[in-house]
């Protein structure tokens, strides 16, 4: 006896929406699927989270690096390679003990590509968008972060003229890390602010 053939009904209607205009542009022969597929694996392999997280680690532990973070943290991403459109005019905000930093577009999905890859679905969705400065306690509870009463959050709204990449907090128990191992602490949601960097127990499971 055959197994029944079960569809994929997993795709949110934004995704389906999103494979019906790839399929029609293919078939239009507007896209090549090869180019699209380079396009897509270049984003996820090479320009995704991996290196915001390295951005994270060296500037955890090259002070010097911080600063210029700080002062201009364009340059100093361009640094280590990753710059590009949707990099441009990029500012980092801290976290630390009893401030916690979240990060919004709130006009439309504006998100530091060059750093964090492709933008995550629910980021771009009209919920988080409009939630996360209404209420960012509920919305950070909802993705499983509970901050302790007296934390103060900060939103951040980014804009095209504008992008933040939050700097989460240094797990514990970290001393004497080299950064590539550091890096592999820092989260894409830990960037955002939606999450925190794992700590060495979370990152070993």
């Amino acid at each position: 006896m055959k197994k029944p053939h079960h569809h994929d009904n997993h795709w949110s209607d934004m995704q389906l929406r999103v494979k019906t205009l790839e399929s029609l542009l293919i078939e239009k022969g507007y896209v090549d699927a090869d180019a699209l597929d380079v396009i897509i694996e270049t984003y996820v392999s090479q320009i995704g989270p991996r290196n915001g997280a390295h951005v994270v680690a060296k500037a955890w532990i090259d002070l010097d690096y911080f600063d210029r973070l700080r002062n201009d943290a364009t340059a100093a991403i361009a640094e280590l390679g990753y710059g590009s459109r949707q990099g441009e005019h990029m500012q980092i905000v801290e976290n630390r003990p009893g401030i916690h930093n979240l990060v919004v577009c709130t006009l439309c999905s504006c998100y530091p590509w060059s750093v964090l890859g492709l933008p995550p679905v629910w980021y771009k969705s009209a919920p988080y968008r409009s939630r996360a400065v209404i209420e960012p306690r509920s919305v950070l509870s909802e993705f499983g972060l509970e901050l302790a009463n007296e934390t103060k959050v900060v939103v951040w709204d980014s804009t095209s003229e504008m992008r933040y990449l939050v700097i989460p907090e240094r797990p514990q128990d970290t001393g004497g890390w080299a950064e590539d191992r550091l890096a592999g602490l820092v989260t894409r949601d830990s960037m955002i602010g939606t999450g925190l960097a794992l700590s060495p127990t979370e990152a070993s499971t």
